[in-house]
């Protein structure tokens, strides 16, 4: 009886925190890029839906952009740990800007796109050359 108890408390302060952010219409409107690839060739990778130009196969979201989708953001204040947000905005208590939180900045380095500039076609999840003239790959600015 005792854990039900502490279960109905806890679910009641959580939905209650979740309405509260839902009223004050704190909602993340920032447009993020999407990826989509082949699930055959993950070398593919495509910034709009279509078909894998090698084998004709639909492309999906790539394991990073459902990654993304299903997390989102956080930011912490630098002085004050105990202060978090889904907004970039300032801490509420020493008016610092807040910061991406450690999560959220592993999160970034691993969704890097490199792709090649005189092959925009080209992009691959890590740093090399590209495969049809050997140039160095640039990181893709979003």
């Amino acid at each position: 009886m005792k854990q039900i108890l502490i279960l109905t408390v806890a679910f009641l302060i959580a939905s209650t925190s979740l309405f509260a952010q839902t009223k004050a219409g704190k909602v993340d409107t920032t447009k993020h890029a999407t990826y989509y690839t082949c699930p055959m060739h993950t070398d593919i990778v495509s910034n709009k839906p279509g078909k894998c130009p090698k084998c004709g196969m639909d492309l999906t979201l790539s394991g990073k952009e459902q990654m993304k989708t299903e997390v989102t953001k956080s930011y912490r204040c630098p002085v004050h740990v105990n202060v978090s947000s889904h907004d970039p905005g300032k801490c509420p208590q020493c008016g610092r800007k807040m910061q991406l939180s450690a999560k959220e900045q592993m999160k970034a380095e691993v969704a890097k796109v490199y792709t090649c500039p005189m092959h925009p076609e080209v992009a691959l999840n890590k740093d090399g050359v590209c495969p049809k003239c050997g140039k160095a790959l640039v990181e893709k600015k979003n």
